[in-house]
């Protein structure tokens, strides 16, 4: 077996360190040198999920009377925003159902 170099090593884990830090500056984040970025919360988060949907399927709902009304004759974008929106409608009714399933599993956990 061939013996390790520590030069060779720590350069190497230089260069990783290094392009972690690009990826996290693409991405959008600082590198923090270790310490945790700040990040919104879970309510937050959910907030803006839901908000999200909402706004789709007002846009579906838009779209469908628009069309009902004769304004645009485009099914196909009409269909299109109506799937998209059942499709998130659908997404958050799973993991509404999953988190009330996290806890009541929590909430039955013997003390």
């Amino acid at each position: 077996m061939a013996a390790i170099d520590p030069g060779r090593l720590l350069q190497m884990r230089s260069t990783i360190i290094g392009q972690n830090a690009a990826l996290q500056r693409a991405a959008g984040h600082e590198a923090t040198g270790g310490a945790a970025a700040p990040t919104t919360s879970f309510g937050q988060t959910l907030t803006e999920a839901v908000r999200s949907v909402n706004e789709q399927q007002s846009k579906a709902s838009d779209l469908s009377a628009a069309y009902e009304r004769g304004d645009t004759n485009d099914i196909v974008q009409v269909m299109l925003e109506r799937q998209k929106a059942s499709i998130g409608f659908e997404a958050t009714l799973q993991v509404r159902n999953k988190l009330l399933s996290a806890y009541r599993d929590i909430m039955n956990m013997p003390v």
